[in-house]
């Protein structure tokens, strides 16, 4: 027989601390189930996939808040979920356009510290104070 699926027993199930659950309790995305009147709340089999669910789709960059509008849409919509995940891949490929201009510049600050030569001043300390 399998242990009844607690608060500790979902959480290492899921390979998440009771905190997540509890907040994802919280912020509405995870239902808490009532409290018996003797003994632990005993959480559904589903809660551990719900839980999986949402750590993925964070690893793919959407919000919970967004997460929580995907979990409502739920299978039979594929077009507004893909639709979505369009949108957040072009949020995406922003970021990492953003980042890469980021790291040509940090490239170009570490370059200059190293031909400067001069020990007296840093060209990075320097673009950081806006000299």
């Amino acid at each position: 027989m399998d242990k009844p699926l607690t608060i500790g027993h979902t959480a290492r199930t899921a390979g998440v601390n009771v905190e997540t659950i509890r907040y994802y309790q919280r912020v509405g995305i995870l239902v808490e189930p009532a409290k018996p009147v003797e003994g632990y709340r005993i959480y559904p089999s589903e809660t551990v996939g719900r839980i999986r669910f949402i750590k993925r789709a964070q690893q793919l960059g959407f919000s919970l808040q967004e997460i929580t509008e995907l979990l409502e849409l739920g299978d039979g919509h594929c077009d507004d979920v893909r639709h979505r995940a369009e949108e957040k891949r072009t949020i995406i490929n922003q970021q990492i356009k953003d980042l890469q201009k980021l790291r040509g510049t940090l490239d170009n600050l570490i370059q200059a510290c190293q031909c400067d030569g001069d020990t007296r001043h840093c060209p990075i300390v320097e673009t950081l104070a806006g000299k």
